[in-house]
């Protein structure tokens, strides 16, 4: 175990953007991290706070640096919280620069490398490294995290759908094919950066489905549940939140008991509620909780999972310091919200 009494230095690559800023808020009140960068690709110099306001406080004097591996010169931690493609063309000069690097971006948490022209328009810059990189879901498997040099977190969708149906594939309660995943987004998801699809006069008072049938997330949502699957998203006029329904097909008729298998894989993770209450998005905001329950319905023969969560937090920035927590043999919920904020 590495030793808690000394604080590590952090650095955070693409930290205007909202899962950077999420790190550093997440990090301001990590007892055993501390920021010593943030980068900006085009605001360099620009100060935190003028960014993040509400850092004001924890960041006062804090400006943001160029996004280049010299920026991670001193650190012990990178958080990369980058577009994606950027962190596989700095990862070889950073690895030789920090002992450990936790990137939030799709850049390493694919095993194919043939895959990402396919999903993600492009060949992949860094191959060599994506058979080393750790998937960064604890709950999944932490037995590969402690001491990792890299760690790729999945993102919101991937990490609400596996939760949600990893245990029961695993378990042999559903059908590894055949399965249905929908799952909505508030617009936080979608980045900083201004689209006309993300603009307040086009999702206000809409809700609508788009990535169909070839959204980037689904081989890493198989890859992760061990099964085939169709994953439809959702944009939500709501700032922050995932809320993944997921459908399956039980092996058998009989003594199926979806709720149960969630609550037995799930019994000693502190950042996973399971109940019968159905989750809700408002219920996680603010916290690295995951929220669940899972029905069988008899009449139609479907298993119905569900999870909630916040997508900035469990979805992005809290699953990254989860992770990092674990890479240094720290325990997983130090400086993490367990409890949302409500009202």
């Amino acid at each position: 175990m590495l030793p808690m009494g000394e604080k590590k230095a952090v650095a955070v690559l693409g930290a205007s953007g909202y899962t950077g800023g999420e790190l550093l808020r997440l990090l301001a009140s990590h007892p055993h991290f501390e920021v010593v960068a943030a980068t900006a690709g085009s605001h360099e110099g620009m100060a935190v706070a003028d960014m993040h306001p509400a850092l004001a406080g924890a960041y006062p004097s804090l400006s943001f640096v160029a996004t280049e591996a010299a920026a991670a010169d001193g650190a012990d931690v990178v958080f990369c919280a980058l577009p994606h493609g950027a962190s596989q063309r700095l990862m070889a000069e950073l690895l030789a620069k920090v002992g450990h690097v936790v990137d939030l971006a799709a850049d390493f948490r694919l095993k194919d490398a043939s895959a990402y022209p396919t999903w993600y328009g492009e060949e992949h810059s860094c191959p060599e490294l994506l058979q080393e990189a750790v998937f960064g879901l604890p709950e999944l498997d932490r037995s590969h995290l402690a001491g990792a040099r890299l760690v790729a977190a999945p993102g919101c969708y991937v990490t609400a759908a596996t939760l949600a149906l990893a245990p029961l594939v695993k378990a042999g309660a559903v059908l590894p094919s055949g399965i249905v995943v929908d799952a909505a987004s508030g617009v936080s998801g979608a980045g900083r950066k201004l689209t006309e699809g993300t603009q307040f006069c086009t999702v206000d008072e809409d809700f609508t489905a788009y990535g169909l049938l070839k959204h980037r997330h689904t081989p890493e949502m198989e890859q992760a549940i061990g099964a085939q699957l169709i994953f439809t998203p959702h944009l939500a006029p709501m700032n922050r939140g995932i809320l993944a329904t997921c459908y399956a097909r039980p092996t058998s008729s009989t003594g199926v008991a979806p709720l149960e298998v969630l609550a037995d894989a799930y019994a000693s993770e502190p950042f996973v509620v399971v109940s019968s209450r159905s989750p809700s998005t408002k219920a996680a905001l603010g916290s690295n909780t995951a929220h669940l329950t899972a029905l069988y319905d008899e009449r139609t023969g479907w298993v119905v999972s569900i999870c909630a969560l916040d997508n900035l937090v469990k979805g992005a920035s809290g699953q990254a310091v989860q992770c990092a927590n674990a890479v240094m043999a720290w325990p997983e919920t130090t400086g993490l919200p367990l409890a949302g904020l409500a009202p």
